[in-house]
């Protein structure tokens, strides 16, 4: 049973552990300091050498208005701040993530001369990748048609999100067609529009007719690998939307059978109750080694389909959380996270107090595992440490780290006032496990700006 050190806790079996004297608060730096936004992404923030932390410079203090218009990267020993990329012809850009085996960034690019008919939205962006070694050139990472024939290998609309695999081959991403947007809900003659997960696979580039102003040809072959219905069934595991997915393990996890599946998704799933409430739970979806061949309908989908699954996507829901006192999954946005070895995917749940805890479920299923019993819920999206013992979150107004075995929490910072805590969207273990990056709103000259802190890791 997890314990705040220095907080009070909330007794809930006979088997709580007694409360430990609170360690000695960890170092806490300030890495920025300019008057600009500096926004980290949830996950994939730190360089592989760990020397570099990536950001973009979106204004508002949670990124909402997508307003960046540089890439940049902040060396967290000397505070060098160098500008990957600047976006132009009126085009923004934000939400970046570092491979972790080799120099390159992913991100959304939103469009370049927008037009009336095509402004920034969730179906009009796309992923770039910029390699750190030639800064400003951005490549292409997803292709584009909305024109049908439509292209197997290309999205038709934008993407979102975007995460490398571990071996840093693949990239995880939402999706939200474009072509699909276009059509009202009374329509039912088409498939609507809602969220769904896909990859970008380096299987060979995808070129498109380009009878559109906005088609354009892309580096990797994407798909989407979830199964989305309109209107799910109550009570089923069919899901109206995929979203805030996760890859498994650093190489996928072992099968109930002992075997092992190398790339593997976990995501949260909008499910109907039977009594009719809309919530989320944990789901899982198999990857096959081979994505480029269809499954049950089109990759490319069709003028009133969306895009289906490859062949051999094996999609299973984990968690069935209907009948609890509050059921689904709740607390502060996040994303779903796997521990390195692939055995626990980590989530938000309230309590029977209504107090957000973490909790782990097995990738093969089973009952869910109630990590921390706080007095206080967490309240940030998190991540695992490299040696899959402990997860970073902020709680309290303050950094905080779980030991997973034990649940306990430790407080890593001093507890701040709610205008200056550490941000719900980031709280990021370095590679080595030795440092925690995160963000705090702090006054700079009667404003106030989005700041990168790093606090050290016991």
């Amino acid at each position: 049973m997890g314990l705040l050190a220095g907080c009070a806790a909330r007794p809930e079996t006979s088997s709580s552990h007694p409360q430990k004297k609170a360690p000695a608060l960890s170092t806490e730096r300030q890495i920025t300091n300019r008057r600009q936004g500096h926004l980290l992404t949830n996950i994939g923030v730190w360089s592989p050498d760990g020397r570099w932390l990536v950001y973009d410079t979106r204004s508002e203090r949670s990124g909402a208005n997508f307003d960046g218009q540089t890439i940049e990267r902040v060396n967290v020993e000397t505070g060098e701040v160098q500008v990957l990329y600047r976006s132009t012809n009126g085009a923004h850009c934000g939400v970046v993530t570092c491979s972790p085996v080799e120099p390159k960034v992913v991100f959304i690019l939103g469009p370049e001369n927008p037009t009336p008919d095509w402004q920034y939205t969730i179906h009009h962006r796309q992923g770039v990748i910029v390699n750190l070694n030639r800064p400003q050139i951005a490549v292409n990472l997803d292709a584009r048609d909305v024109t049908p024939p439509f292209t197997p290998g290309a999205l038709r609309g934008g993407s979102h999100v975007h995460v490398f695999s571990a071996d840093g081959r693949w990239v995880s991403f939402t999706y939200d067609d474009h072509v699909l947007a276009q059509f009202s809900e009374d329509n039912s003659e088409h498939e609507m529009n809602f969220r769904n997960v896909g990859i970008c696979v380096p299987a060979k580039p995808v070129r498109v007719a380009k009878d559109h102003p906005r088609n354009h040809d892309g580096e990797f072959f994407s798909v989407l690998v979830t199964e989305t219905k309109a209107h799910p069934r109550p009570g089923s595991d069919e899901i109206q939307r995929a979203f805030e997915e996760a890859w498994i393990g650093t190489n996928g996890y072992v099968k109930a059978d002992g075997s092992r599946q190398k790339r593997a998704l976990a995501f949260q799933g909008e499910v109907v109750t039977a009594a009719g409430q809309n919530i989320s739970e944990v789901f899982v979806v198999d990857l096959p080694d081979d994505v480029t061949q269809p499954g049950a309908g089109p990759l490319e989908g069709t003028a009133t389909l969306r895009p289906r699954p490859p062949k051999g996507t094996v999609q299973r829901r984990l968690t069935f959380t209907a009948e609890r006192k509050f059921p689904g999954l709740q607390g502060p946005r996040h994303w779903l996270r796997s521990s390195p070895d692939g055995s626990r995917i980590a989530f938000l749940m309230k309590d029977a107090a209504g107090v957000v805890q973490l909790w782990t479920v097995s990738p093969n299923g089973g009952a869910p595992v109630q990590v921390t019993r706080n007095p206080v819920g967490v309240a940030s999206a998190f991540s695992w440490s490299p040696d899959g013992k402990c997860i970073a979150h902020v709680m309290d107004n303050s950094v905080c780290v779980t030991d997973v075995a034990s649940g306990e929490t430790t407080r890593l910072t001093v507890r701040t006032e709610d205008a200056g805590a550490p941000k719900s969207e980031a709280c990021v273990f370095s590679p080595d496990g030795k440092r925690i990056a995160y963000m705090r709103r702090l006054p700079s000259d009667g404003e106030s700006f989005n700041q990168i802190c790093v606090c050290n890791c016991p």
